[in-house]
């Protein structure tokens, strides 16, 4: 585990350059790991931008990053569909018909050079290089790196901001919950602008602060994880960092789950000290909802059709000079 020392704090101004004009919203800990430190979002109030400040500086953020991270267990390598069975394979294509998560769906475009960035242990890398994709991949932890490496995949370790140049343009670069976690998300995203081919695609997911469960559940909500995410994104807010940093606003998704919503029932539980077999089964289904995310997933398709389930996926495309 990580040293437990405080970590070293660090205000910071809207990324997309307003005059100060913050609101304070609340504040909130790390409910991850519970490691210290409490920490406020504040909202500026001409973009409507949401932000952690103070938030841990670059240096002290790997603490908050250990070895057991959910996201770089989540992403290991599993069976690869040309493995399966024909039966396996059509169960997975009906499976894909009836079910549209929204999760990480990807522009249609024809298979190319692929960029992930925070690709973890490389799951998804597998995926997309089964598709078709030649694939490479930045991620921040390197054991997480070295995992995917070990599995055969180029990918750099660093963070997008310290990552140099790169050879060649790509068509397409991804990146699942990342944007929330950069200290300079404009900056990053220019540079992954200048890493695209011209009329290339982006197609990240991120947190939906504009949903009614960031409201009502406020520093108990699943999705805030403080202070990893440093950011708190709305359609509004997320179209206009784009916008900035180079990138054209295609399509937001709204995913069709509720994994935000029954993660933050369980954190209000254990804010009310309910028992662990109460608490349990809302903690457990953000990372392993399985079938029960089938039995929600009605509720879960007309929350979305609202942009109530905290959660999107966006594309976008280079925009031209």
């Amino acid at each position: 585990m990580p040293d437990k020392a405080s970590p070293v704090l660090e205000s910071c101004a809207c990324p997309l350059g307003c005059p100060p004009s913050d609101r304070e919203l609340f504040s909130s800990h790390d409910r991850l790991h519970n490691l210290p430190g409490e920490f406020t979002l504040r909202q500026c109030m001409i973009c409507g931008l949401i932000r952690t400040d103070p938030r841990p500086e670059p240096s002290s953020m790997g603490m908050y990053y250990p070895d057991d991270y959910g996201p770089y267990l989540s992403s290991r390598i599993v069976k690869p569909v040309s493995d399966k069975s024909l039966v396996g394979r059509t169960k997975d294509a009906l499976f894909r018909a009836l079910f549209q998560f929204n999760c990480k769906v990807l522009p249609d475009v024809e298979p190319g050079k692929m960029l992930e960035v925070g690709c973890a242990s490389g799951g998804f890398l597998a995926q997309m290089l089964e598709a078709g994709w030649q694939v490479k991949g930045i991620e921040f932890s390197e054991k997480a790196a070295d995992s995917a490496r070990a599995s055969g995949f180029d990918v750099v370790t660093g963070s997008v901001e310290s990552v140099g140049e790169f050879e060649q343009t790509f068509d397409l670069i991804v990146g699942w919950m990342v944007i929330e976690h950069l200290h300079d998300p404009v900056g990053a995203l220019r540079k992954l602008a200048s890493w695209t081919r011209d009329g290339g695609h982006l197609a990240i997911s991120v947190p939906n602060a504009a949903s009614f469960d960031f409201v009502l559940f406020k520093g108990a909500g699943y999705a805030l994880q403080l202070p990893n995410h440093l950011y708190h994104f709305t359609p509004k807010t997320i179209t206009a960092l784009l916008e900035r940093s180079g990138w054209r606003t295609e399509k937001i998704f709204h995913h069709r789950v509720l994994n935000n919503v029954l993660g933050s029932v369980g954190h209000k539980l254990e804010d009310w000290s309910a028992p662990t077999w109460l608490i349990r089964p809302f903690m457990e289904y953000p990372r392993s909802g399985g079938r029960w995310a089938l039995a929600f997933y009605p509720l879960a398709w007309l929350l979305a059709a609202f942009g109530q389930t905290g959660r999107m996926t966006v594309w976008a495309r280079k925009a031209q000079d």
